[in-house]
Parts: structure tokens; sequence; C-alpha cells
């Protein structure tokens, strides 16, 4: 998702996501569910993600800390679209993609302090090496953003974009990351909370964007020296 106030785009990639879903299911992927350490990858996970997913879930009622009972953390759910990482992004073939990349579990966490919401959300997902990919580091674009759905449509609260780097074996990899400065004003009423969404995907058009380097700009032409009439 873009920043706030922007227009959101996450493209979908379901011409390709469909034929690799295969190499998903070989690669022994799910999407669901608690797995555990892979010690094959060299993944072992970090205390604060170990921490995050045993007390938390992604979805169901959660209390808030130093909150009243009435208020209520958002549920993380991913976004439409956004769920599947085809890397290089854009439009080919099964056979031209180097990286496919996609989630596994996902937790958050929400407290107050000085009337704002802070939430911790956690997710962790698999890399895959594609027909034209190879062992290496690659950089994951993930996107965090909560946003107000009402019958009115949606907006955005809060956006965060965050690369990850991960390094990919020949088996592929594991991935996590903690997110812990996702910070917005607590709604009024805190009913309001019942229409807000955490949401996390993939953004890989925002990580073409970050890794380009900034345009050259040239040097202004320096001014000729004024010359005296005679």
């Amino acid at each position: 998702m873009p920043a706030t106030g922007q227009q959101t785009t996450w493209r979908s990639r379901a011409g390709v996501a469909f034929p690799l879903a295969l190499l998903l299911l070989s690669a022994g992927c799910s999407t669901s569910g608690t797995p555990a350490p892979d010690t094959q990858h060299g993944y072992s996970g970090s205390s604060s993600l170990t921490d995050l997913f045993a007390g938390s879930t992604a979805k169901g009622a959660q209390t808030v800390a130093g909150a009243q009972p009435d208020v209520n953390c958002p549920g993380v759910e991913v976004r439409r679209g956004a769920a599947t990482l085809i890397m290089p992004p854009g439009e080919q073939s099964a056979m031209t993609v180097k990286y496919q990349g996609s989630f596994v579990r996902a937790a958050r966490d929400c407290s107050l302090a000085d009337g704002n919401m802070i939430v911790k959300v956690g997710v962790e997902g698999r890399i895959i090496i594609g027909p034209a990919g190879a062992p290496g580091q690659i950089a994951v674009p993930l996107r965090f953003a909560v946003v107000q759905e009402t019958t009115g449509g949606i907006r955005t609260i809060t956006t965060k974009f965050v690369s990850v780097p991960v390094t990919v074996n020949a088996d592929g990899a594991l991935f996590t990351h903690v997110e812990d400065a996702l910070v917005f004003p607590l709604p009024t009423p805190t009913a309001v909370l019942d229409d807000y969404v955490i949401y996390i995907g993939f953004d890989p058009v925002s990580g073409e964007a970050q890794a380009k380097p900034p345009p050259k700009t040239r040097p202004r032409p320096k001014a000729k020296p004024a010359t005296s009439a005679n």
C-alpha cells in the first residue's frame, strides 16, 4: 500500500502464481498452522517473534494492554492480490520466475500509550527458487497497513514498507520480521476499531522503486561573469 492519503495499488500475479503453486506444494509450504523451526534452512526463530506467536494470533478477540475491555486489537489479514511474491515482478511466464514467496503465519499485539494505539505485527514466510533462480541474497518487500473499511469505502490509517534481507539456499528459505512501529491515534468512539484491519502483503513495486538509484542531476551551469559596458 502506498503512503497515507495515496491510492492503494496491490498487483495480482494470478497468471504466474497458479503454475508455481505446484512448486510451493513440492516444497512443503503451507499458508497456515505453526511450523516448527526449520534448521535445514538455518532458521531458528527470533525470541521476539517466538514470544509474539506464543501469546497472540492473527485474528480473534484480543485484549489491549493499558486499555479498557471495550478496546479491541484489529485482526491481521493478507491483502488480496499481495499474498504471493513473484520475482522479478511483472507479466511473465512461469519459467522466467527467479523466486516465489508466500506467507506462512502472522500474529499481532496491541497496546496503548499517550492516546495512541501501538501495533506489533509478526510475519513468517517462505521463499522458494523458481526455474530461472539460483541461491543468493534477495530483499523481500513487505507492506504493513492499518485501514478502516466501511460501506463508504476504505481509508488508510497508517502504512509502512520494509525490505527484509533473506539468504536463499538451494532448498529455499524461511524469513521472519516483526514490525513494532505501527502507531496511530486511538479513534473516538473506540468502537470504530471494529472497522479497522491490519493488512500484510508483498509490495514488489515499492521494492523496485527503493532499489533504483536516485536519478542523476546535472550540475547547474556557472553563471557568466557580468561584462562592464565601455
